[in-house]
């Protein structure tokens, strides 16, 4: 039922690019820890009810208590967590219909794994507002009212809505079953005494509550995950930098071929009288600064060194520049790449300007996906060369 469910469940949540799944950096001891308080609402079910054909509805009084827990609880990955949980209450035997001739004490101590859902099919997301995440524990109980102690498990699913960073929501719906002799039941005798109607006082089965819990999470500490580099920008940048500079030194030579050009041209041209112009060649154009997928921010600020030298000889030689962006056309619909490169050649240009170049002197231009250089994320770049 939870799996079925959190496939619905999922199909509703925010797309997000499938590489991106526990992309994140190991967390430290410290961070990611939560407390949690929580008023709840209980229905009881007993084995020494078996047989005696009581009304099965959960909200009958002679079934339901309320309660509280308190829990505290770390997340190790975005999908895998501890939570050890303390809950108290009234509670009910269920050996009668009589609420009071029911009514008992107890307490239940769990160590409970917590399996979100949220997290391990869709991929972190430091800005999800729901996360649902199922989780199964095992401990202890006790019925303080007949001094009773018994092993218990548990099954549930924690439903939790961002309010702030620190502060969540959360909605506990979950079942717990522990041993037959919780209630603290001495043979028949108890059984008859109670009210009991008949049946066969004393079954196999265990004893078994319903909760519904609503409360909140408060985070402690370093909340979230940090998320490691681009591995395709890293890949790129390390197997496939030969491929990357031979594009450059390609580019180059064609542009060092046409200053060459224009050289011999005013050489042939020049009266004997003249005194040859000092002609300046710049070879390093275009030059490339690149970007993680689907963003629009540089990557690295690195890049920007490369581009500092195009800056330089544009506003000394009253050049004009152009600024190419590009996105890589793997991953993505034709519109959302052509305003991925709209959007990086601006970055690039207003780079460009803050080294000093007049805004006037820049044209951009967006090429939308390409698939010009391998692997696929190199092609996640923007170029900017002497027009």
């Amino acid at each position: 039922m939870i799996l079925a469910f959190a496939s619905v469940s999922m199909a509703s949540m925010a797309q997000e690019d499938p590489t991106l799944k526990y992309s994140v950096a190991t967390n430290s001891f410290w961070q990611n820890w939560f407390v949690q308080v929580n008023a709840s609402w209980n229905a009881f079910y007993s084995n020494e009810e078996k047989g005696a054909d009581f009304a099965k509805g959960p909200f009958k009084d002679f079934r339901s208590a309320p309660g509280f827990s308190v829990a505290v609880g770390k997340w190790f990955t975005p999908g895998l967590g501890l939570r050890t949980k303390f809950a108290a209450m009234n509670g009910r035997s269920v050996i009668s219909e009589n609420k009071d001739a029911n009514d008992i004490k107890f307490w239940n101590l769990q160590e409970q794994a917590l399996f979100n859902l949220s997290n391990m099919l869709c991929g972190y997301s430091d800005t999800r507002v729901w996360n649902f995440i199922p989780y199964a524990g095992v401990g202890i109980t006790r019925n303080c009212s007949y001094n009773t102690y018994e092993l218990a498990s548990s099954l549930g699913l924690l439903n939790t809505w961002k309010l702030s960073k620190r502060v969540l929501l959360n909605l506990d719906l979950g079942f717990t079953m522990c041993g037959d002799d919780f209630e603290g039941r001495l043979g028949n005798k108890r059984y008859v005494d109670l009210g009991g109607k008949g049946g066969d006082p004393s079954p196999s089965n265990h004893d078994r509550w319903f909760t519904a819990e609503l409360g909140l999470t408060f985070n402690l500490g370093r909340v979230g995950w940090d998320k490691t580099p681009d591995v395709d920008a890293i890949k790129a940048l390390s197997q496939s930098q030969i491929d990357a500079l031979n594009a450059q030194l390609n580019d180059a030579n064609a542009e060092n071929a046409r200053l060459n050009g224009r050289l011999r041209e005013a050489l042939a041209n020049q009266k004997p009288a003249e005194t040859p112009k000092a002609v300046r060649e710049f070879v390093t154009t275009p030059v490339s600064v690149f970007f993680n997928l689907d963003k629009t921010n540089i990557a690295s600020q690195k890049d920007l060194v490369n581009i500092e030298g195009v800056a330089k000889y544009a506003k000394e030689n009253n050049t004009n520049l152009l600024v190419t962006g590009y996105a890589d056309s793997a991953t993505g619909k034709p519109d959302h790449n052509q305003w991925l490169s709209d959007e990086r050649a601006k970055t690039v240009a207003e780079e460009l300007v803050k080294m000093g170049v007049s805004r006037d002197k820049i044209e951009t231009v967006g090429k939308g996906g390409v698939d010009e250089l391998s692997p696929i994320s190199f092609n996640r770049r923007a170029t900017v060369q002497v027009k």
